[in-house]
């Protein structure tokens, strides 16, 4: 896939994570919510296809009960997203509303994906979904997953999440916005000598071991996840393309061809298909 192919992609799938809704102060950032809201709206209104794949049930839970860093306690964090999921998703339905575009919530666990039966249900709810102009808004059900040796049903962080979901529905690319602006050489946060990749060709054990670090103390993720993440949706003939989340509407540069982020891309060239 090259940069050009972008604007083709029909069926896209985009990932928040909870470094990008909350603001340094660990607020909420409703500002960005609200760009994020307007820019997804414009593509499923525009003929897009768009699931949205979102973090931060935890991370606004800490920020309702004025919890500075997040709990090491699992039922401590279950319950935090029991609380934050349903203000994370009040917020998303009033930003979304604004442009009157309707949202869905989805809530997986691992073993749904798991058992052929359930991940079929799975698919065809979001097919609907998406037949019926809605964008979904899927989390992991933090709430009561769990990761026990003898019933795992965590996925361990929203970036592997959404590679799932974007090889469930088939989705032209992957989107995954975060608090970089792409994959780079170093860490730019404490090496200003890092720079950008703007394109990367399948993923190595050296891009992997570039990657390093983990994600902040509200988030699960960090740059290796993401990297993990895209060599699943690879492994289908699929791209991904790591990205910035500070400015939302650089999705739509994106998507014109620009040179924004990382193009992480399968080696075959995406091929438009009439569906």
């Amino acid at each position: 896939m090259e940069r050009q192919d972008l604007a083709h992609a029909q069926r896209l799938v985009f990932k928040i994570g909870t470094n990008s809704l909350l603001t340094d102060q660990n607020t909420i950032d409703y500002p960005r919510i609200d760009r994020l809201a307007f820019t997804l709206a414009s593509l499923r209104q525009a003929g897009k296809e768009v699931v949205l794949v979102s973090s931060g049930a935890i991370g606004v839970g800490c920020v309702q009960q004025g919890i500075a860093q997040r709990p090491q306690a699992i039922p401590e964090q279950q319950a935090l997203a029991a609380l934050g999921q349903v203000t994370l998703m009040s917020i998303y339905s009033r930003f979304f509303a604004y442009y009157t575009q309707d949202v869905a919530q989805i809530l997986l666990t691992r073993d749904v994906m798991d058992y052929p039966e359930s991940l079929k249900n799975c698919r065809n709810s979001l097919e609907v979904l998406l037949a019926q102009k809605v964008i979904p808004v899927i989390n992991e059900n933090d709430a009561v997953a769990v990761d026990e040796l003898d019933h795992q049903t965590r996925f361990g962080d929203n970036d592997t999440l959404s590679a799932l979901v974007t090889n469930i529905v088939e989705a032209d690319l992957l989107v995954l916005l975060t608090d970089v602006d792409g994959f780079y050489t170093a860490d730019p946060h404490s090496n200003p000598q890092a720079q950008r990749i703007s394109r990367l060709e399948g993923i190595s054990q050296d891009n992997l071991d570039q990657a390093g670090g983990k994600g902040s103390s509200f988030s699960t993720g960090g740059m290796t996840t993401k990297l993990k993440a895209g060599k699943l949706v690879l492994d289908q003939g699929r791209s991904m393309v790591i990205m910035g989340s500070q400015e939302p509407a650089d999705i739509f540069k994106l998507l014109a061809g620009e040179d924004i982020g990382s193009l992480v891309s399968a080696r075959q060239s995406f091929q438009k298909e009439e569906k």
